[in-house]
């Protein structure tokens, strides 16, 4: 039964969520997924809600959505939106508020959105669905709505899959589509974590305007303290499902009187231009070497003047010695997960050569490169995704290297000694993907690319869906791995902040070509390109000491 609040609304309140409490099944690690939580969303405001995985951040926005799941229940608690109770409506009455009084900005915009369906046809539908306008208005507001969000070409990637762009193209067209109709409050849960730096300060500044000129209430849901110094009004922070302190950004900034929040400012990765002392090796023969690598894409058709020509990888050349990280950076489009994708030979290179352990594994086929395989091993961004929902992890460890003869034995006591190693518990070995965290599955997915022994591992945004506290745990695990094993490392990122952290050599990306190359030192504090500058200016709350501002002829 769900306990009745009387309370008198208030003209200036958007949103107000009192004493909230939502139950989980029985047999979870806790009883409740929030408890007795209370908060205001002011008109006009921007409300940041912080927390770590599992603290009740995306629980709260999707119950104020109407969109929870049927085991999860709200036992007690009242969420007014727009002075009007919400909590009890049915599912009909949710559906017309959904989108036109209040919308939402999704995590994962490649589960969000349809494959199926082009970008523009599900713009499109989100005011079908309200009734508004004629099919012609409609195409027209949806290509207006993804200039505005700073798509390319949007007249042509109105007719475009989901597949055929970018993580940081699909989130501007999530928040195209939230932004059909003109919500009065628009909820965003982690829009800009997947994000590079200057996409995120774009859809940032993008969020502040249009809040401004609407005159809109928002939610915005983050892990990222950068982000709440550029954007917050006020701030609330959750852990395991409470409230444990809330109040104006700069007070919650500047003077947090809880614990927790004091843990999590302290977890955020700060820029640093301090070169990574380099491990002790004899071995200076680099473990991969890239010369002229060439991939460009090609979709469309010149016949119907659809033709589209993207060169995502072009002239590329580096190499990566034993024991060394080289980060590779860039905005989404860049050509960074393309690159990533070619030296682990998901797709095949148009021209140039791989050179791995000195065999140009470039022209190879299949069927010779799968020896070598075994040896390139690649951690996914998405670690829920790249995992069998249906294999236990022992299942999902083990099954690589039983297919290349170890016998089972062998690969399940490698597998455990690796769960172990990664910071999970034994009994991982027998559970299922979907009942670890977000940081577990990540710790999961590079103990299965460890279970080779590979002498190059390829991280591909690998902390990129983290909360800070989970993210900084992750990247020590690799530091010490590296220093433990001696693989090397390809860290494939567009967060500048972390690539100082944990990479020897900067290698920055733009429109598939490197623009520049060097040690954390010259590429943060003394950058020779306009577009490194531009990168590590566009960092949200940050400046590090001795940056040199652009030139003025740049």
């Amino acid at each position: 039964m769900i306990a009745s609040i009387h309370a008198v609304a208030k003209p200036d309140v958007a949103l107000s969520v009192r004493g909230l409490t939502i139950s989980l099944p029985k047999g979870m690690e806790r009883t409740h997924a929030v408890e007795d939580i209370s908060f205001e969303l002011r008109r006009g405001q921007i409300l940041c809600v912080i927390g770590e995985s599992g603290s009740g951040k995306s629980v709260t926005a999707n119950t104020i959505m109407g969109l929870l799941p049927k085991v999860i229940e709200v036992t007690a608690g009242s969420i007014e939106v727009e002075g009007r109770e919400i909590i009890g409506l049915g599912p009909e009455t949710l559906r017309s508020l959904r989108g036109r009084v209040v919308s939402m900005i999704f995590q994962d915009p490649l589960s969000a959105l349809n494959p199926l369906m082009t970008v523009g046809a599900q713009i499109d539908e989100a005011m079908q669905a309200h009734g508004i306008g004629n099919p012609t208005s409609r195409r027209e507001r949806a290509i207006e709505l993804m200039t505005e969000v700073g798509l390319p070409d949007p007249e042509l990637m109105y007719h475009q899959y989901p597949f055929r762009l970018s993580g940081g193209q699909r989130q501007r067209v999530m928040i195209a589509m939230a932004l059909a109709l003109e919500p009065t409050i628009l909820i965003a849960d982690e829009p800009t974590t997947a994000l590079d730096v200057t996409t995120q300060a774009q859809i940032l500044k993008l969020i502040r305007e249009i809040q401004h000129r609407k005159g809109m209430s928002v939610m915005f849901i983050t892990h990222d303290f950068g982000v709440v110094a550029e954007i917050a009004d006020s701030v609330v922070v959750m852990e395991k499902g409470k409230v444990v302190e809330q109040g104006s950004a700069k007070k919650v900034l500047q003077s947090p009187d809880h614990p927790y929040t004091r843990r999590l400012i302290a977890a955020v990765p700060h820029l640093t231009g301090i070169d990574r002392t380099p491990m002790a090796t004899t071995d200076t023969k680099p473990v991969i070497k890239v010369e002229n690598l060439a991939k460009t894409y090609r979709s469309g058709s010149a016949l119907l003047r659809t033709l589209r020509v993207v060169p995502a990888v072009n002239g590329v050349s580096f190499e990566v010695a034993p024991g060394r990280t080289l980060g590779v950076v860039g905005e989404s489009g860049s050509g960074k997960s393309s690159l990533g994708r070619l030296l682990i030979k998901l797709m095949q290179a148009d021209s140039g050569r791989i050179l791995f352990d000195g065999t140009d594994i470039a022209p190879l086929q299949e069927a010779g490169f799968r020896a070598l395989r075994q040896k390139i091993q690649l951690i996914f961004q998405d670690p829920f995704a790249s995992l069998n929902p249906r294999m236990t992890i022992g299942r999902i460890l083990t099954v690589g290297p039983i297919a290349h003869g170890a016998d089972f034995a062998t690969a399940r006591t490698e597998a455990r000694d690796l769960l172990n190693l990664v910071g999970l518990d034994a009994g991982a070995f027998d559970r299922y993907p979907h009942e670890f965290s977000g940081g577990q599955r990540q710790r999961i997915g590079i103990a299965r690319a460890l279970m080779f022994k590979p002498k190059l591992l390829i991280a591909d945004e690998a902390v990129s869906a983290l909360d800070v506290s989970i993210q900084a745990q992750i990247l020590q695990l690799l530091d010490r791995i590296q220093r433990e094993t001696g693989v090397s490392m390809i860290f494939i990122t567009h967060d500048l902040r972390v690539a100082s952290q944990i990479c020897d050599q900067i290698a920055v990306m733009q429109k598939g070509r490197i623009v520049e190359q060097g040690p954390p030192s010259q590429i943060f504090l003394n950058p020779q390109s306009a577009y490194t500058r531009e990168l590590v200016a566009a960092i949200p709350g940050e400046r590090p000491q001795g940056f040199q501002p652009m030139a003025a002829e740049l």
